[in-house]
């Protein structure tokens, strides 16, 4: 980590009190509760805000009456729009983020550097393909769609081959409580206590792995053969082939303190900088999380800023 001021000096007047890098739930939340504090941000987003929550159909575990992920989004959205002291960044990204001893910089990818003094990071994940993870052999090339795109109409009647035992499995199941899919669901030791809410399900069929080769193009259909846990090899057979492996930590490039996972264990960091949300941990990736986790960064660095300017 950089310890010591830029060349061109350390800044005396910064571009806002706190720099929030990524828009998901963690990021506006973070947002919000430093304009509730009286803390001026600039939250950067490559995308539009909360894209993701805009993908999920059905919501069970979230305060509020909210029962789908636009509905929350909707409301997040047009609350944080109407909070003056954030400055909207949308469409940008964060190339490379520095924490000095007494402000960070972020540089974005029109070359602009933002400093501030403090920067929490809520990139969050992106979702893994076949060729992420040791456990599955494809073809070169291979890209599967995530279920959550699984459209209801163009998966009913039909079988699906479901590569992981990840959470949104349940997800796409409570979404389409009626539909007559089967998930034939292919999850490695790893994913064992992650299954357990998809248990009970009719639709679903568990396949305990070893290891997978698959044989397919684009999806449609598709072939396997399977290594059993139990030593046992078989071939299955699906209408088509979708993801729920997991994601991988995203986060830009600087001074970021990254653990052998890819994630960013918030207590390894540089004083200055403050990581909320998914970006955390794999075994914490829940909404409610993120935004607890993103109000809570808001609040270190006001607490943290209050401190600063009592001693000075």
């Amino acid at each position: 980590m950089v310890d010591t001021p830029p060349r061109t000096g350390s800044p005396t007047i910064h571009d806002a009190d706190l720099i929030i890098i990524g828009g998901g739930p963690a990021g506006c939340a973070a947002a919000r509760m430093s304009a509730s504090v009286g803390m001026r941000s600039i939250l950067i987003e490559p995308d539009t805000l909360c894209r993701n929550l805009y993908r999920i159909p059905a919501l069970s575990n979230v305060l509020g009456g909210y029962t789908s992920g636009p509905e929350l989004a909707d409301s997040i959205v047009a609350e944080l729009k109407s909070t003056k002291l954030c400055r909207l960044e949308l469409g940008r990204h964060v190339t490379e983020l520095h924490a000095y001893k007494d402000h960070v910089t972020a540089t974005v990818d029109t070359s602009a550097r933002l400093t501030a003094r403090y920067a929490i990071v809520a990139t969050g994940v992106g979702p893994l393909q076949p060729r992420d993870v040791s456990w599955i052999t494809a073809p070169d090339g291979l890209t599967l769609p995530p279920l959550w795109q699984a459209e209801a109409d163009d998966a009913e009647g039909r079988d699906l081959l479901v590569l992981g035992g990840d959470r949104p499995i349940g997800t796409f199941l409570r979404a389409h409580p009626d539909t007559d899919t089967r998930l034939l669901v292919a999850y490695p030791a790893a994913d064992t206590y992650k299954i357990e809410e998809i248990r009970e399900d009719s639709r679903v069929s568990l396949l305990p792995v070893e290891h997978l080769t698959l044989s397919c193009e684009e999806g449609f259909p598709v072939s396997a053969e399977v290594l059993g846990r139990n030593g046992e090899q078989q071939t299955v057979t699906a209408d088509a082939a979708y993801l729920s492996i997991g994601n991988a930590p995203t986060a830009p490039s600087g001074d970021l303190v990254r653990g052998a996972d890819g994630y960013c264990p918030p207590t390894d960091q540089h004083p200055r900088v403050i990581v909320a949300g998914d970006l955390r941990s794999a075994r914490f990736q829940r909404i409610m999380t993120a935004l607890g986790s993103g109000s809570e960064a808001a609040l270190h660095a006001y607490y943290a800023t209050r401190e600063l300017l009592t001693k000075g």
